[in-house]
């Protein structure tokens, strides 16, 4: 029997948008980072020849000066070719003067590590525009996306089938997951059917099964079936006191967490706010947890006025922050110069720790993405509108940052290793040893590739 599979109309039309935003999100991070390196070298007086969008044969090209701007074949990637790159290439003194290899040691540096610095640098310019208009930016910690189960909804079907507070949740029937987004696709995914949960819990692993229950939510208009376990709530931790507060005043420090109010337990942060809420001028006993041990507090939420279903009312408040620590605002312009810089170091902190960890073994490899991952997101971004196409290339752009600056022959980091080798030892390796990294380097970074491309297979034959 002979198959035949047809692509739909839909189809392709959904592929060659994704294709299309694809290109458009690597042409700015490569645009972006070859442009550092240019920049760099013209700065100290090497001279470029070539400036490449793509890898690959010649599309099309035009010189300008003493550069070749081209856009080539291959849309992975691109280059900056340096005169001098090879000692062999300068003759002349005034050759030599324009030559990579004649430059300085610092100066060489400067110019490798300009690809990834104008990644973060990209990163940023993003960030501080998006927080100049007011808006919100989320900037977790790798805290913020583990599997861990902070709060648990009282009567909820986590609580009731036994997980605990504390408890990280490393698989989903017999799937490893590593973030709190897997654990609730894989749970919607379920579509209301019990599932399997694998838990570590003081260095043992532990299996339940739960039930989650169905909650009907709008979504653009539309009603949706959506399924919990009772685990997405926040904890009643205080990660912030405000000046001046009434819960300043009571003596609350950040990292308290709240365990009861008036004698009922307290579970969640809604449970808290709720209370408080209920309770404007009254004074509350609560009992923290501080440093493992029990402390008993006395606070009178401050009565502030709000509309509550057109009607005016008064609210508790006791000035603290706890949910929402992802998340930054800024007031004005100035103070969205200075939060770009604490966004752009969160995420690429983030980056950094969850390559460790994945190279450590702790998440799974299976997080690694190609250049099909790459364009799905895109097409998703877009479909969602232009801010959230901006914002991945934000994201995109720290990745390729983090990833350039690894110690690897043949990436920005693996020039900038030898230069530090070069700076110790007062000489530049041999020619040979740095053929040989270079080979390692390259095979190495063939490997990923292929390993990010098998993963990109295993999602698109999955869905």
């Amino acid at each position: 029997m002979v198959h035949t599979f047809a692509w739909s109309p839909d189809a392709i039309w959904l592929l060659t948008q994704k294709a299309w935003w694809f290109l458009i999100v690597l042409g700015v991070l490569v645009s972006f980072h070859e442009l550092g390196h240019f920049l760099a070298a013209r700065w100290v007086g090497v001279r470029v020849l070539k400036f490449s969008l793509g890898f690959g044969p010649k599309l099309v090209g035009r010189q300008i000066g003493d550069t070749e701007y081209l856009l080539s074949a291959v849309p992975l990637g691109g280059y900056v070719k340096l005169f001098g790159e090879e000692e062999a290439e300068a003759l002349t003194l005034d050759e030599q003067k324009r030559s990579f290899s004649h430059q300085s040691l610092w100066r060489k540096m400067l110019i490798v590590s300009a690809g990834p610095g104008f990644n973060f640098l990209l990163t940023y310019l993003i960030f501080a525009g998006w927080l100049a208009t007011g808006a919100a930016l989320f900037v977790p910690t790798f805290h913020d996306l583990t599997p861990d189960v902070e709060a648990l909804r009282p009567g909820s079907p986590a609580e009731l089938a036994g997980l605990q507070v504390g408890d990280r949740i490393v698989r989903v029937n017999d799937k490893d997951i590593s973030t709190k987004s897997e654990l609730y696709e894989a749970v919607q995914k379920s579509n209301g059917k019990p599932v399997t949960l694998d838990l570590r819990r003081n260095d043992q692993v532990k299996t339940l099964l739960v039930a989650p229950t169905a909650t009907t939510l709008q979504e653009n208009g539309k009603e949706i079936v959506a399924y919990r376990l009772g685990i997405e709530e926040t904890a009643p931790v205080i990660t912030a006191v405000m000046s001046g507060s009434p819960a300043m005043a009571a003596g609350f420090q950040d990292g308290d967490r709240v365990v009861a109010i008036e004698g009922q337990p307290i579970q969640t942060w809604a449970q808290m706010t709720s209370f408080v809420k209920d309770s404007p001028n009254r004074p509350l006993h609560i009992q923290a947890s501080r440093d493992g041990r029990l402390i008993d507090l006395t606070v009178t939420p401050a009565a502030e006025k709000t509309v509550v279903d057109g009607k005016t009312v008064d609210v508790g408040k006791i000035g603290i922050s706890g949910p929402g620590r992802a998340i930054i605002r800024a007031s004005n312009p100035l103070m969205a110069t200075l939060l770009g810089f604490k966004a752009t170091w969160g995420w690429t902190e983030l980056t950094a720790i969850g390559l460790y960890k994945m190279v450590a073994g702790e998440i799974s490899s299976k997080n690694i993405g190609g250049p099909l991952t790459i364009a799905n997101m895109s097409g998703e971004a877009a479909a969602q509108g232009a801010s959230s196409v901006v914002f991945l290339i934000a994201i995109l752009s720290i990745n390729l940052g983090v990833l350039n600056l690894l110690p690897i022959p043949i990436l920005d980091g693996g020039h900038l290793l030898f230069f530090a080798i070069e700076a110790i030892l007062r000489r530049p390796l041999g020619e040979r040893q740095r053929e040989i990294a270079q080979q390692v380097g390259l095979l190495l970074l063939v490997g990923i590739m292929i390993f990010a491309f098998w993963n990109d297979i295993e999602r698109l034959i999955s869905h």
